[in-house]
């Protein structure tokens, strides 16, 4: 301390040496690109084994294979049947919900999950086709082309949408650019994922009572004048089965979550349905009724549909949209749905090799006639339930379904399109959070305003619409919070040298004469003004109240800029 007359005044900070622009520019890059070094394992490494840490980097399989146990075996053996029982019903499911023929939704849960298992990081996601992307798909391709004038030009447009998604994908990962998929916050997700889970769910009134001519469009409005102006065509007996196994489901559900043990009737519900509804069909004739049923499979495994991709085609730009939208929705769910598992058992999954994952299986995928796939939560949540121990599950899963689709594709013919619009339902059902947005009231009004707004969006827009809307919101939170960050009174906590705001601990008291302000963001050019006003705006404020209170007068202003 300096003294100078009756008082002391604290030494000045010296100012940090100044370091090389090069070795500046590399330390904010590795912040940015690598927080993670993922370089540290190589250092000090002879080349051979430099060479084996990286190959075991891209294909996490060959780290931890070796230290696969038989008990894991069973556990995971398990874990995919499990799954497998219910990726076949939905994965036809999903393939009709695209548009495309409910082959491809077998096809769909054959190749990409091996993938996934050799370049995953995830021991408990399960892979599989995703609705809201299968909606997604529908109503932007189906714009361009009718998949049923033109149904062989439709699945090339959305073969090649999906190859694009995986390029994309797989170019986050690799540019490590992973932090963009950050900037969709978690209202933005719960509002989106429920607009959507709701357009879906509107949309298996088609198949519920039994409707041949449906709309394209995705809105309330639209979906709802398609169903009522149509009531001469509805089909009692759709109707009828369809509620029977809706209430079946639902049944199934609820008990799985009233009691862990009947966690297992739940995951072998949506096949029991199948099997039941086929064999209802199939001794009543029903089909001769007026409920629809799937129709023929093509026995035989996936055939190779690279030489299919429209490179050339007209609506090209319109496919490389679709890819980039549906990209990013299979990386927002599939990421967040590996982490909050991964959080369960206390393991960390890198976001980076995910995306990476994500984009090769849907590369390979794209030219094995699938579609495109990610993590949904129904599957994974079953996997995780069912014992899983590693990505294994996921080529016992594939193991399974290749079996279906060499030999058992046949007995799917008389499975009724209603039973299919039944297990969609029931797990549309499941991604519309309530919880999650009264929460989100509670605790910020303005995030749950987000969530609404997305919300509302697809529903009484489209999906493209509630998707811009919740990445455009997401950024102007963002941008928001940098250029309008909060600032707040500290006071002392009585008996103690710590400081709070005084909104939130009541008891903190003022010191005499000292006003102490902290800044909850870092400080830029875009918000230095408003920091400026505001302060001053807390100075003048706390000069009325100590002149009016007969307080001793402000001397001193600090300011805490350390951004707790």
């Amino acid at each position: 301390m300096e003294t100078t007359g009756d008082y002391e005044r604290p030494r000045r900070v010296a100012v940090p040496p100044s370091k090389p622009f090069l070795k500046s520019l590399q330390t904010s890059l590795k912040e940015t690109f690598f927080p993670d070094d993922p370089f540290r394992q190589f250092k000090k490494q002879p080349t051979s084994r430099k060479f084996l840490l990286g190959f075991q980097y891209f294909v996490p399989i060959l780290e931890w294979a070796p230290r696969y146990t038989f008990d894991f075996f069973k556990a995971d053996l398990i874990a995919g049947i499990t799954i497998a029982s219910l990726a076949v019903p939905q994965g036809i499911s999903y393939a009709s919900l695209a548009s495309i023929p409910p082959i491809i939704g077998l096809y769909s849960s054959f190749v990409p999950p091996l993938i996934y298992a050799m370049l995953g990081s995830s021991k408990d996601l399960a892979v599989g086709t995703v609705a809201v992307a299968s909606l997604l798909i529908a109503s932007m391709l189906g714009k361009e082309v009718s998949p049923t004038e033109n149904p062989k030009q439709y699945v090339q447009l959305v073969f090649t949408a999906t190859f694009f998604a995986g390029v994309f994908q797989a170019s986050l990962g690799i540019l490590r650019l992973g932090f963009i998929v950050d900037f969709l916050s978690h209202a933005t997700i719960v509002g989106f994922m429920g607009g959507a889970a709701t357009i879906v769910c509107l949309q298996q009134l088609k198949g519920m009572f039994g409707l041949v001519h449906f709309t394209h469009e995705t809105d309330l409005v639209s979906v709802m004048r398609s169903v009522f102006g149509q009531i001469h065509q509805w089909r009692w007996e759709s109707a009828v089965l369809g509620c029977c196994f809706l209430f079946f489901l639902l049944l199934t559900r609820y008990f799985s979550k009233r009691k862990a043990a009947f966690f297992w009737i739940n995951a072998l519900a949506p096949l029991t349905s199948v099997i039941l509804g086929s064999l209802l069909v199939y001794l009543t004739r029903a089909e001769e009724h007026g409920v629809q049923v799937i129709g023929h499979l093509k026995k035989g495994l996936n055939p190779p549909t690279a030489s299919e991709l429209a490179f050339g085609s007209p609506h090209l730009m319109a496919a490389i949209k679709t890819g980039i939208i549906i990209g990013v929705i299979g990386l927002a769910e599939g990421i967040a749905v590996g982490r909050t598992f991964a959080m369960f058992k206390n393991y960390h999954i890198d976001g980076n090799k995910e995306m990476i994952a994500f984009g090769m299986m849907n590369i390979a995928g794209s030219c094995t006639s699938c579609y495109l796939t990610a993590g949904p939560f129904s599957r994974t949540a079953v996997n995780f339930n069912a014992g899983s121990k590693s990505a294994v599950s996921n080529i016992v899963m594939a193991t399974a379904v290749m079996f279906t689709l060499l030999f058992l594709t046949p007995l799917f013919h008389y499975t009724p399109l209603v039973v299919l619009s039944s297990i969609i339902i029931t797990a549309m059902l499941g991604l519309l959070d309530y919880e999650a947005a009264i929460h989100l009231w509670k605790i910020d009004k303005f995030d749950f305003f987000i969530c609404l707004g997305a919300y509302l969006g697809v529903v009484l827009g489209s999906v493209e619409v509630g998707l811009i809307i919740a990445i455009t919101v997401s950024i102007l939170r963002i941008l928001l919070f940098v250029a309008r960050p909060r600032t707040i009174v500290l006071g002392n906590i009585p008996n103690s040298v710590i400081y709070r705001s005084m909104d939130q601990y009541p008891i903190a008291n003022n010191v005499p004469g000292i006003l102490i302000l902290q800044i909850n963001a870092p400080v830029y050019f875009a918000n230095a003004s408003y920091l400026r006003e505001r302060i001053s705006r807390w100075i003048f404020e706390e000069e009325d109240r100590l002149k009016s209170a007969g307080e001793t007068s402000l001397h001193y202003v600090i300011v805490d800029l350390s951004g707790k």
